[in-house]
């Protein structure tokens, strides 16, 4: 993995040496240097690798969807971000510019792929799978952060391409939809060869997420949920739930038997996971009683955030979930007393004396899509069988089988509390929470401290800067002056 990365640093000095800012502000890449470059198998391989590099930047953030959401308080060291106090504006605007570089270089490879002979087809087709969906995943973030967003599906290679607008979230959604069913028909097997790169499973999984996103988001139909419970069983393929929660995020499981898809992290090659935002840096624990079990560093760690009251009260509703001690620990010091809250989900490795945060990214596993398809039936009103795929999770957290109502709405806020638990810190709760407002099951302006008694808009602005260097955007809805 490393020499490739290498290789793809490489072109990519390259390219951005000969490129030029023009829409959208990613990098355009000269003709010369496009000629010169796509020739056999193994471009296209190496550059795909360094796609994949650059997707890992944008997934490796807790800023778009779990800051907005209420998992986090601020913790020991610095401040939370303005996307945590609910104060974006067009000034400090989250910037879609990284989103847009893999996009770009998704585009290039596609267009090049053209002219590049395999001598094994089927090995051609995965990479194209793969691309597309990098491209379809990396569409649904800026969808779900934005709404309305350019549909850029050609690269730019030069001053000449048009400046587009913010196209309409429905027509967004059909081009994601559209470049899902040209992976999942390209992957040439059906089960995985890497679960740190892209493969049918993986497709389906994307496929059933961005599904119920269209159902509950943007108006969709039961047709729509029927098809999230066929994705999301078709995502299950050569996967099992592993008996120890903790197991699924140590270092030693990469590629585990629960993972779908995940983003590959290794030591001197990647480091700095997100989670490291709510470790501890050891000055901090040293004196806790429980100093061992507390995932600390002496570097690479920081306290920004710290898990919430609510999370914790989540957690503590049943005292025999497993979960609880896998994901969240306080440290504390002799006489019982309390130092403070800390993450202890992705723990990451030691090495020569220091804790490096170097787990995988967990990007779909089979808990998902359980609650997924869960999601689905409940939508549906078939909330018998939503509450058998509840329990299948509930049973592997040993705090039993559902036993509240069965109406709509009841079943719907305890997937919703469900996920909660399950998925604290692997960047979907702020997705969750709009899914299920907009579905009709929550508030999220009462569910969120930071939101409550405000009107602040639920999708993100975009910065002035880009609204001035192309003005054929229109500033999100909400932020206008």
């Amino acid at each position: 993995m490393r020499q490739y990365i290498k290789i793809y640093t490489l072109i990519m000095g390259v390219f951005l040496f000969t490129s030029c800012e023009k829409l959208l502000e990613v990098d355009t890449i000269s003709d010369i240097t496009n000629d010169d470059y796509w020739q056999n198998q193994g471009d296209m391989e190496s550059y795909l690798l360094g796609v994949y590099d650059q997707f890992r930047n944008l997934n490796n953030n807790t800023n778009y969807f779990e800051d907005r959401g209420d998992s986090f308080v601020p913790g020991m060291e610095g401040g939370p971000s303005n996307a945590w106090n609910q104060n974006l504006t067009d000034q400090n605007a989250p910037n879609w510019i990284g989103f847009y570089g893999v996009i770009q270089h998704c585009n290039l490879l596609l267009k090049y792929s053209d002219k590049i002979d395999f001598g094994v087809q089927a090995d051609k087709n995965r990479i194209l799978a793969e691309a597309y969906f990098i491209r379809a995943h990396t569409y649904f973030s800026l969808l779900r952060i934005w709404g309305d967003v350019p549909l850029e599906l050609e690269p730019t290679e030069n001053d000449n391409k048009e400046q587009l607008p913010r196209s309409p979230k429905d027509e967004v959604m059909v081009q994601i939809l559209s470049d899902l069913s040209k992976s999942i028909e390209l992957f040439p097997e059906n089960g995985f060869k890497n679960k740190s790169r892209a493969s049918k499973p993986a497709a389906y999984a994307l496929k059933a997420d961005v599904l119920l996103w269209k159902a509950k988001v943007l108006n969709g139909t039961d047709t729509d949920l029927e098809e999230v419970i066929i994705a999301a069983d078709a995502a299950q393929v050569g996967t099992s739930l592993e008996e120890d929660f903790g197991k699924i995020f140590e270092d030693g499981s990469k590629n585990g038997k629960e993972i779908i898809f995940s983003i590959y992290m290794q030591r001197d090659e990647k480091g700095d996971h997100y989670s490291s935002r709510l470790k501890p840096r050891d000055v901090f624990v040293q004196n806790a009683i429980n100093v061992n079990d507390i995932a600390f560093a002496r570097s690479g760690a920081r306290s920004q955030y710290a898990p919430s009251p609510k999370l914790r009260n989540a957690f503590s509703e049943y005292t025999s979930d497993i979960r609880r001690s896998k994901s969240i620990i306080e440290a504390i010091a002799p006489g019982n007393v309390s130092i403070g809250w800390f993450d202890n989900k992705m723990r990451g490795s030691i090495n020569t004396g220091n804790r490096y945060y170097d787990s995988d990214i967990v990007v779909y596993r089979l808990a998902e899509m359980i609650l997924f398809k869960a999601e689905a039936l409940a939508a549906l009103n078939r909330t018998g069988e939503a509450i058998d795929e509840l329990d299948k999770v509930r049973a592997r957290a040993k705090i039993g089988d559902y036993t509240g109502s069965a109406e709509k709405i009841a079943v719907e806020r305890a997937i919703l509390q469900e996920r909660f638990r399950e998925f604290y810190l692997e960047l979907k709760r702020w997705p969750d929470l709009l899914r299920f407002h907009f579905g009709g099951t929550i508030d999220v302006y009462g569910e969120v401290p930071n939101l409550s008694g405000t009107t602040v808009p639920l999708y993100s602005p975009i910065p002035k800067i880009q609204i001035d260097r192309n003005p054929s955007l229109e500033q999100t809805d909400g932020y206008n002056k």
